[in-house]
């Protein structure tokens, strides 16, 4: 087949060789040809350990129980299930083929699928590098707890401590009055926490060295790129596996356990009439998986080009989900162990968000035979299972400078390793305010504002992007042309039916049902709900300024602006359809004007 003058433009195109007319559809496309020096995963099973590492993280111990929990405990499975079904797993399927395919991080492959919504791209990058900022403040955290885990008795055992208030009882209970052992260690050691944020109070410096070294662990695992991360991977990802069991085993021998068991796998049937119920257990699916996040995206464009897709989406989704229901055994076979102590029924223990760790979870170290050696256990478990995560948010950072401005930063910084150096300084610094004294109030209201509120944003527009404006065809062919092999029928269904509506259901409700941030009974004052408005906004408002730049530097007028804004690939045949002599044409659209 002889190539056209167009191609003859831009030979490395996959806008013009894959996606232009119809006679040049099923064309192979050498994208490695496109990116010599790309680097690869050394063996393809890294990747999919590192993308169940990032998948299978600190959600999955408490956010999934949680929302069990609160859900009516067995009633949850159903819609959890039926989500992962039709939301998960296709929307995960389709972050790996177009990062596989085009070998970009998010900012370039929503760029390329849709110049109108390359903001997205941006605003992915953004929310990670927000999130990698405070993430790795539960990984301090969990070092904290780890380090004093170091003796005998541990040190939320008893009330006999200075930092006890007079209202403590060193067993657990729902009073009103009273706090815990491990609840006020948490608030008056740990945290020493103020009374909210009108009261910063003063720097915790033993957080403060603790924050700085996570971000040493994270950068000296990741520094080398994805050639280091694939070997830190072989363990970050799998030993949390081997700490889940041993602590169900224990767990399961302690009195009341099985009672916590029932209450998780037995449904309460009334609850699956509750919208909010089915509504909790996609956002799960969502957030716990990271459809939206960019780090799946990136991770796969690392991949070799002819790589099995399917089998990564499978692995990567299949034990995420089972590793929620591994983690759900564990935590209520322990809720029922604290049911027993209480002498209440398991329904009206008191738990809460990241309480579930660092509070209840604790709690019930201190009955159990050598106590220090389980909670050393458990919360290297916890560091392991953010450390995963936070490489991710990292590396989507670091993948999209890389790609976007990698000869002059290299020019500047001469080696990557102090590029991804300074990402690291940054996000540190980013972190200070969190291990002030006030700390756990600006965590909660960035978690609110980003995790719950931005992202749901993302996911839409993303789905927007790749679905229906790059269309479910093109991204059929671009999964022929790695595998072989097109995406079955229900595939199809889901990419151009189901997420679209299902997600835009999940973005409607998440907004109807908003509630501004709060922790406990302290209720976040006027200006510091603007301040996570702002939050929010620092990500979500890329897809509007995107959009403007897009059609700005377009030519033509308005409409034919707009028209190659749709189209995919529609920037880089920009220089090449106006030369003389230039016969080639724009790609079809997936959506029509």
């Amino acid at each position: 087949m002889q190539h056209t003058s167009g191609e003859s433009c831009h030979p490395h195109s996959p806008s013009l060789r894959a996606f232009g007319a119809q006679k040049q559809r099923g064309r192979r496309i050498d994208n490695m040809a496109v990116q010599p020096d790309r680097p690869t995963w050394s063996k393809q099973i890294e990747f999919t350990l590192a993308g169940i590492g990032n998948a299978v993280g600190l959600g999955n111990v408490w956010r999934f129980p949680y929302l069990c929990y609160r859900s009516g405990g067995g009633a949850f499975l159903v819609p959890y299930v039926f989500m992962l079904v039709v939301l998960g797993i296709p929307l995960l399927y389709m972050e790996l083929i177009v990062g596989q395919y085009l070998r970009k991080g998010p900012v370039h492959v929503l760029e390329k699928v849709c110049p109108l919504l390359k903001g997205v791209g941006m605003a992915t990058v953004a929310i990670s590098f927000i999130m990698c900022t405070y993430y790795n403040v539960i990984i301090t955290w969990a070092l904290y707890y780890l380090f004093s885990s170091f003796q005998s008795p541990l040190p939320w055992q008893s009330c006999n401590n200075t930092w006890n208030q007079p209202n403590c009882t060193d067993h657990v209970t729902n009073s009103s009055y009273s706090t815990t052992a491990s609840q006020q260690f948490f608030n008056h050691k740990v945290l020493e926490r103020t009374s909210g944020l009108e009261q910063p109070g003063t720097l915790r410096w033993e957080l403060f060295l603790l924050l700085l070294l996570s971000w040493i662990i994270v950068y000296l695992c990741i520094f080398k790129g994805v050639k280091s991360t694939g070997k830190v991977v072989y363990f970050t990802a799998i030993f949390p596996y081997v700490i889940l069991f041993a602590l169900l085993i224990n767990n399961v021998q302690l009195p009341g356990a099985m009672e916590g068991i029932k209450f998780f796998i037995v449904p309460v049937w009334d609850k699956l009439l509750s919208l909010e119920v089915w509504i909790n257990a996609a956002a799960q699916i969502f957030n716990s998986i990271g459809i939206g996040f960019g780090g799946l995206m990136t991770m796969s464009s690392y991949n070799s080009f002819n790589n099995n897709v399917l089998k990564d989406t499978l692995a990567i989704s299949i034990i995420n989900s089972l590793t929620s229901l591994l983690a759900g055994f564990v935590i209520f076979s322990a809720f029922g162990y604290m049911s027993h102590l209480q002498n209440i029924p398991v329904s009206e223990l008191a738990v809460d968000g990241p309480g579930l760790v660092f509070v209840v979870y604790p709690q019930t170290f201190v009955t159990m035979p050598l106590a220090p050696l389980w909670a050393i256990v458990f919360f290297f478990m916890l560091l392991l299972l953010g450390l995963d995560s936070e490489f991710a948010m990292v590396e989507v950072m670091v993948t999209s400078l890389m790609d976007g401005y990698g000869k002059p930063l290299l020019k500047y910084f001469r080696l990557k390793e102090i590029l991804v150096l300074m990402v690291c300084s940054t996000a540190f610094l980013l972190g200070i305010p969190h291990v002030m004294q006030s700390g756990i109030y600006v965590f909660q209201l960035m978690d609110h504002y980003t995790a719950i509120v931005s992202i749901i944003f993302l996911a839409f527009f993303e789905v927007i992007a790749i679905c229906v404006v790059f269309g479910v065809r093109r991204l059929s062919d671009s999964l022929i042309e790695m595998t072989g092999k097109p995406p079955s029928i229900f595939f199809k269904v889901c990419w151009c039916i189901v997420c679209p509506i299902l997600i835009g259901v999940i973005l409607v409700f998440s907004v109807i049902q908003f509630r501004p941030a709060r922790y406990e009974d302290y209720v976040y004052p006027a200006w510091a709900q603007g301040v996570g408005w702002m939050i929010a906004l620092a990500s979500i408002i890329w897809i509007p300024l995107g959009a403007i730049h897009t059609l700005w530097i377009l030519p033509g007028t308005f409409m034919e602006r707009v028209r190659r804004s749709l189209t995919p690939f529609g920037l880089e045949k920009v220089p090449a359809i106006h030369p003389a002599g230039s016969g080639e044409s724009l790609p079809d659209l997936a959506v029509k004007l």
